[in-house]
């Protein structure tokens, strides 16, 4: 049974910094393709950030350039590194394996960026 567990939300001012972890199990991570997808109030959840089992990253391009995935195989965890935060990247980030996996979701870490 595939967990994952996202942590490292919280509130924070425009221009500043957080980092989401999320630990995965029941899965072999490391040949895993995962991503970093988010829900805004009212809006539909969407694909920000994906990295697949070889490092390679793609980004959405509401946050390239601010925002960086990583990956960490020994401790089976998908990172995002958010920087220059905006409002606009208020909302509950939830990471998935690639393509999302309905019945993997987490609760999800809630972002708050103050303006």
């Amino acid at each position: 049974q595939v967990q994952l567990v996202e942590s490292g939300g919280g509130l924070v001012q425009t221009g500043g910094s957080l980092r989401l972890s999320c630990a995965a199990s029941g899965i072999i991570f490391s040949i895993s393709a995962m991503g970093w997808y988010r829900q805004a109030p009212g809006k539909e959840r969407e694909l920000v950030a994906g990295i697949t089992s070889g490092g390679s990253t793609n980004y959405a391009d509401s946050v390239k350039g601010r925002f960086t995935i990583s990956r960490d195989n020994a401790k089976n965890t998908v990172y995002l590194q958010m920087n220059s935060m905006k409002p606009e990247d208020t909302a509950v980030y939830y990471c998935n394996i690639l393509p999302a996996r309905p019945r993997a979701w987490g609760q999800g870490t809630q972002v708050t960026v103050s303006s």
